[in-house]
């Protein structure tokens, strides 16, 4: 889960992946290949789906600054701070709508697993992106 806190926050994380270590997103892709360059910035997400995958990278390598990036304007928080204690462990896509390359708006409904305190934990979320200028945001999700 994610709680307002200071601009531009990390949390520190010891469990970041090496580029030759599966991407966090589970598609079973070398994280260098995968998610490692949306999270740099160096490229934008293709779809709704690619850029929701990216977040729960960043959410697992604790990179705020790509939550906020791809976080849409209008409803971005204007702080982000990761519990330093949850740890992202596997992601489950279970359903998806729109968000293609000639979409403006999309839909993607997840299950994120976690641990929190040495306890296992999920949360699915149905969430909502839009397209601005051929570029992917997410802009708000319901949890189940």
């Amino acid at each position: 889960m994610w709680t307002v806190g200071a601009p531009g926050a990390r949390r520190p994380c010891e469990t970041a992946p090496v580029s030759s270590d599966r991407c966090p997103c589970g598609l079973g892709d070398p994280f260098a290949e995968c998610c490692a360059p949306l999270l740099a910035g160096e490229r934008p997400a293709a779809t709704a789906e690619q850029l929701m995958r990216s977040r729960f990278a960043a959410f697992a390598v604790g990179d705020t600054d790509h939550l906020r990036r791809t976080w849409h304007p209008d409803t971005r928080p204007a702080r982000l701070e990761l519990d330093p204690e949850q740890r992202w462990t596997r992601l489950e896509v279970l359903d998806r709508a729109g968000g293609g390359p000639f979409d403006s708006e999309g839909t993607v409904r997840f299950r994120a697993h976690y641990r929190l305190h040495g306890r296992a934990g999920s949360l699915t979320e149905h969430s909502r992106f839009a397209r601005v200028d051929g570029e992917w945001f997410y802009v708000d999700g319901e949890h189940e």
